[in-house]
């Protein structure tokens, strides 16, 4: 069976490769600059980082790039220090201008999350928008035909592309769980996201169980539960 993808990857980082580490892509890991298009911004107040010109922020923290401080400070509008799952999702949205969904902005928030507080600070917001962009090229190399969102036959050629060996019927089933309801149903930016770091934490989880790499592994029923609660982040 084909390799499993994104072997040595953080959980939920845009594969570099199917495994063991052959990348796919020829001209990196994340394709091509990113073309032009309907690509979604930020909604409200500045728009730093890999979406819009930089706000005025004063000094960054060591270690921060400066864009990334500046819109981490037209996010928090509490003005914690800190970035909530509700302040992320007033900030990120689709090319259709629909905001981010709450499913994938808990995961991220949680996957940068150090303290398990439910929130991020200013690191871990400068190194969630690097991940944004990460999954934004990606997204935008399987856009073919660029219209903003990933149809049937782009989801799946982006499947096989990153190493996933899955049926088309196991496609139409993301579509039909997360697509939006239409005659021609499509994946926007933030549900891309949120299936791709599920799908690699389920497939790093059966890794573990899967020692002879064979694609067949033997689980207890509480086992199988188990492996998929620890893997929600």
């Amino acid at each position: 069976p084909q390799g499993f993808p994104g072997a040595g990857q953080a959980p939920g980082a845009p594969p570099a490769g199917p495994y063991p580490g052959v990348s796919p892509y020829g001209g990196g890991p994340y394709g091509q600059a990113p073309p032009g298009g309907p690509y979604g911004q930020p909604g409200g107040g500045p728009q730093p980082g890999p979406y819009g010109g930089a706000a005025p922020g004063g000094n960054a923290p060591p270690g921060v790039d400066p864009e990334a401080f500046s819109w981490f400070q037209a996010v928090d509008a509490d003005r914690s220090g800190y970035i909530s799952v509700k302040e992320l999702k007033q900030a990120l949205v689709n090319s259709n201008w629909s905001t981010f969904n709450d499913e994938t902005c808990l995961l991220m928030i949680n996957m940068f999350d150090k303290t398990r507080s439910g929130r991020i600070d200013v690191y871990g917001f400068s190194a969630l928008l690097h991940f944004i962009q990460q999954w934004k090229n990606l997204f935008q190399q399987y856009d073919r035909d660029q219209s903003g969102s990933i149809s049937f036959s782009e989801l799946q050629q982006a499947f096989s592309q990153m190493g996933y060996n899955l049926s088309p019927q196991f496609s139409q089933l993301l579509l039909a769980r997360y697509a939006q309801r239409s005659s021609n149903p499509s994946i926007q930016l933030d549900r891309f996201i949120q299936i791709c770091m599920q799908l690699q934490s389920t497939t790093d989880a059966f890794r573990e169980k899967d020692t002879g790499l064979v694609g067949n592994v033997r689980l207890s029923y509480e086992d199988f539960l188990t492996m998929v609660v620890t893997r929600m982040m």
